[in-house]
C-alpha cells in the first residue's frame, strides 16, 4: 500500500516592536540576561498587562498580506501550563476569537495540487501571544533568562496542506519574504525570531481520514524543518506498515543525529483549560484603525516578481533576485524606467553591485569577526552605504550602451565609483579611458597588428576563423584597452579579405 505525508506548520515569529506585549520593556536582543524584565513579565503579583498597539496592527497587517479574514471581534484567553520559562505558570494567546482567520499564501512550488507551477496552502489563522523566556542547559543545571519573556509574538497556523518536506521548506521560505517585506518581523533565525512546529501525520494514499498527528517542536530553520520531515516520514511509514499503531505525541529532532526522538505524549486542548483573561479587554477594531493598518500593505513579493518580469523584460532569475531583495529591487527600479535597456540595468546591479556589497561584506564580517564580535551585532554594508546615486550607475549603464567605453572600461569606472562616489563621466575623463571608434585610428592599429603578426594572419587566411581573436587582442593592446572592439573586428576582417 502506498501512504502519502499530510503537513500542517504552525510558525512563530516575533514582532518588529520597540516594547514588549504587556508592558513596557525592552523588545531587544543580546542584552545581559534578566536586564529586560519588570513586574509584569515576570508575572509578579498584583500586576496588570497593557496590550502593545502595535503589535495588535501588525497581526492585523499580516492578516492583510496573508489574504485572511479580519473579524471585528478579538480576544485575549490564558493557556495554562507549568514551564521553567513561563513565569506566571500560563501563557496569554488567543484561542477561539483570534485577530486573523482562514487565510492562504501562494507560492512557487511544483508538486501535487500545484496549477501553472503555483502551490498554495491556506492558514487557519495567524493569532497574537506572548513569547517565554530562555532557558539554557549546562552539565548539571540549567539558567533562564526572561528577557525574551512577554516578547509580542504571531502564531501563524497552516491547515494540513503540505504534502512533502521540499514543499514545507518552500512555504516556509515564502511566508517569511511576506513577513520581511511587509515589516512585520525581521524573521532573523540567529536571534530566534523564527520557529517552528511541525505536525505530521501518514495515511494511505488516496484516503481522507487523517492519522494520528505527531508534533516536532521548536525547530530552529527551514532546512532543519525538510531534514525532519525527510526523516519522520518515512519513520511513520514504516511503522504502519508494520502494524504499529501511533499514537498522537510530540517528538524532538536531533540535527547532529538526524532523527526524531519522542519527548512525551501529546495533550489535548482542554488540558490547557483555556478561558479569557480577564484582565483584558477584548479588541473591538472600528473602521478608521482597520484603514490605518490596510495602508501599510506593501506588493507581495510573487506579485513583485511577476509585474518585473512583465513591466521590464527581465528572465525569471533577475527577478527573482530582486523579489527576495526589496532594496537592491528598489535600486534597479530607481532607475530601470528611464533605461533604454532594463536588462543591462539589472545585470550590472546583480552582477556588478550586489557581488561588491556581498564582498565588502565577507571582509567586514571577517575584520569585526577578529574582534571578537558575534554576527548580530557586526556593522553590515548596505545599500544605504553606497557613496553614489542610483542615477550614476545608469549614466554609466548608458555610456556603456553608447559604446562610449568598453566593458572593460567599465568595470574600472564602477570600481572607482564604489569607492569614490564620483561621477562615471568624471572618472573616464581623469583616467583617459573613453572607447575610441574613430575608424582612422582603429585602422592604425589594425594594420600595426597585422604587419607584427603574421602567423595569425596566415592561419585566418587559411580559414582558421579562431585566429581573428589573436588579432583584436593585438589592436586592444596597442590602444591600451580604449579601441571598440567590434569596430577593430569588422576592420580586420575587411582588410584580411583583401
Amino acid at each position: 500500500m502506498e501512504y502519502e505525508a499530510v503537513i500542517g506548520l504552525e510558525t512563530h515569529v516575533q514582532l518588529k516592536t520597540k516594547s514588549k506585549m504587556w508592558c513596557g520593556c525592552a523588545n531587544q536582543y543580546g542584552a545581559e540576561p534578566n536586564t529586560n524584565v519588570c513586574p509584569v513579565c515576570l508575572g509578579l503579583p498584583g500586576v496588570l498587562p497593557v496590550p502593545n498597539e502595535e503589535a495588535l496592527r501588525l497581526t492585523v497587517l499580516t492578516g492583510y498580506l496573508l489574504n485572511c479574514e479580519i473579524p471585528r471581534f478579538a480576544k485575549f484567553d490564558r493557556k495554562s501550563y507549568f514551564y521553567p520559562d513561563m513565569p506566571k505558570n500560563y501563557q496569554i494567546t488567543q484561542y477561539d476569537k483570534p485577530s486573523t482567520a482562514n487565510g492562504f499564501v501562494e507560492f512557487e512550488f511544483t508538486g501535487a495540487g500545484s496549477i501553472n507551477g503555483l502551490s498554495r496552502v491556506r492558514i487557519t489563522r495567524a493569532h497574537l501571544e506572548e513569547d517565554v523566556g530562555k532557558s539554557t542547559h549546562f552539565d548539571r543545571h540549567s539558567g533562564l533568562d526572561f528577557n525574551r519573556a512577554g516578547v509580542p509574538l504571531m502564531e501563524i497556523v497552516s491547515e494540513p496542506d503540505i504534502t512533502s518536506a521540499d514543499m514545507a521548506y518552500e512555504y516556509l521560505n515564502a511566508l517569511k519574504e511576506i513577513l520581511v517585506q511587509g515589516a512585520v518581523s525581521d524573521c532573523d533565525m540567529e536571534k530566534g525570531q523564527v520557529r517552528c512546529d511541525v505536525n505530521v501525520s501518514v495515511r494511505p494514499k488516496g484516503t481522507k481520514e487523517l492519522g494520528a498527528k505527531i508534533e516536532i517542536k521548536n525547530m530552529n530553520s527551514f532546512s532543519g524543518v525538510r531534514r525532519a520531515l525527510d526523516y519522520e516520514i518515512p519513520r511513520q511509514i514504516e511503522a504502519v506498515q508494520r502494524g504499529e499503531k501511533l499514537i498522537q505525541s510530540t517528538r524532538r529532532w536531533d540535527d547532529v543525529a538526524g532523527m526524531t526522538e519522542q519527548m512525551r505524549t501529546k495533550e489535548d486542548a482542554h488540558d490547557y483549560r483555556y478561558f479569557p483573561d480577564p484582565d483584558l479587554m477584548p479588541s473591538a477594531p472600528d473602521d478608521s484603525w482597520i484603514a490605518s493598518v490596510k495602508s501599510r500593505v506593501v506588493e507581495l513579493p510573487l506579485a513583485r516578481k511577476r509585474r518585473l518580469m512583465r513591466d521590464y523584460q527581465l528572465p525569471a532569475g533577475d527577478a527573482e533576485v530582486f523579489k527576495g531583495n526589496v532594496e537592491l529591487g528598489n535600486f534597479f527600479e530607481d532607475i530601470a524606467g528611464p533605461a533604454k535597456n532594463s536588462k543591462a540595468v539589472a545585470n550590472w546591479v546583480i552582477n556588478n553591485l550586489q557581488a561588491k556589497l556581498g564582498e565588502l561584506n565577507e571582509r567586514e564580517k571577517a575584520e569585526q569577526g577578529g574582534m571578537g564580535l558575534e554576527v548580530a551585532d557586526m556593522k553590515i554594508s548596505s545599500l544605504a552605504d553606497l557613496k553614489f546615486q542610483p542615477a550614476g550607475l545608469l549614466e554609466l549603464v548608458n555610456l556603456v550602451e553608447a559604446k562610449a567605453i568598453s566593458n572593460a572600461a567599465a568595470q574600472q569606472v564602477f570600481a572607482e565609483m564604489f569607492d569614490t562616489g564620483k561621477a562615471p563621466a568624471v572618472i573616464v575623463q581623469e583616467k583617459g579611458l573613453a572607447q575610441v571608434s574613430d575608424t582612422g585610428a582603429i585602422e592604425k592599429f589594425c594594420d600595426e597588428a597585422i604587419a607584427a603578426n603574421p602567423n595569425p594572419v596566415a592561419d585566418y587566411k587559411a580559414g582558421k576563423v579562431a585566429a581573428l581573436n589573436s588579432l583584436k587582442g593585438q589592436v586592444m593592446k596597442l590602444s591600451k584597452g580604449k579601441a571598440n572592439p567590434a569596430l577593430v573586428g569588422e576592420i580586420l576582417e575587411r582588410k584580411l579579405k583583401v
